[in-house]
């Protein structure tokens, strides 16, 4: 048996970017053989998933899992290196998994999933991000994934009585709520969620632009008012136009409709939207 040295296991590490334990375990087995230490390492997946751990994964999908009878749901983002790997139906099937586990376990090891992943895909994979929605009292939790699976949405519609989450309409609502999101890409669903902080930022902007100034102190106000309005109109889902009505009504009004027919009061609660790559504050 060769001697098993910090210099060896070092050099083991440098050839394949695995950490210094797996290479130690992996030069014990081996009885101190370098070679034989590398083939049981790349056997095992390690040396090549550490490899590729290197590599940029800036393409990849968005997945999701909703629990049966929709109390819960997940959102997952897992990349890769190329969009053609993307669409893969075994890198999807992969994908489609990890959701299902974190659904049942927000705490699930998922590292050996992925450099299996690694190993059969030949691309860097990476479990890039999750989120988790449980329902609160009465009402659905319903995900969308966009076509090409680059834009994902969870969503949280709440309802006063229990039998409204069973009544088609309801869950139409919730569906084109999903639609909703993926399209107008809202960052909050009302005004009152909007951070004191962004909302002063948009009054500074505005306040600083060409055509205000000069303006007199009333009229400044009012501008700025509408400007908010608008500002308002896009980044909140209630103040957005609802797309399947072509804009005529703004989300808001819809959900009021749908609440008025089926007498009950209806409420969007929380949403998540993922997008592949997107950068994340």
């Amino acid at each position: 048996m060769a001697e098993i040295t910090a210099t060896n296991v070092a050099k083991l590490r440098e050839m394949t970017g695995v950490g210094m334990m797996e290479c130690k375990r992996a030069l014990v087995e081996a009885k101190g053989d370098m070679d034989a230490a590398v083939d049981l390492l790349r056997k095992s997946g390690k040396a090549s998933a550490a490899k590729k751990a290197s590599r940029e994964a800036r393409e990849g999908v968005i997945a999701q899992f909703i629990a049966p009878g929709g109390k819960s749901g997940v959102l997952v983002e897992v990349n890769c290196e190329t969009d053609f790997v993307a669409r893969n139906e075994a890198f999807r099937a992969f994908a489609d998994d990890i959701a299902k586990k974190v659904a049942a376990n927000p705490e699930a090891p998922l590292e050996a999933d992925r450099e299996a992943a690694v190993g059969k895909l030949g691309e860097n994979i990476k479990i890039t991000r999750h989120a988790r929605l449980d329902v609160s009292g009465n009402g659905l939790i319903a995900a969308y994934i966009h076509t090409g699976a680059k834009v994902g949405v969870l969503v949280e519609v709440g309802a006063g009585k229990a039998e409204t989450t069973a009544k088609d309409e309801f869950k139409q609502l919730v569906k084109d709520i999903t639609l909703q999101i993926a399209a107008g890409t809202p960052h909050a669903v009302s005004r009152e969620q909007v951070a004191p902080a962004v909302i002063a930022k948009e009054r500074e902007i505005a306040a600083q632009s060409d055509r205000l100034k000069g303006k007199p102190a009333a009229a400044l106000e009012k501008i700025l008012a509408g400007v908010l309005d608008k500002f308002f109109q896009t980044y909140c889902l209630l103040d957005q136009g609802f797309v399947k009505r072509n804009s005529e009504v703004s989300v808001k009004e819809h959900v009021a409709q749908i609440a008025k027919q089926l007498d009950d009061e209806i409420t969007i609660r929380r949403f998540v939207r993922f997008q592949v790559g997107e950068v994340v504050a």
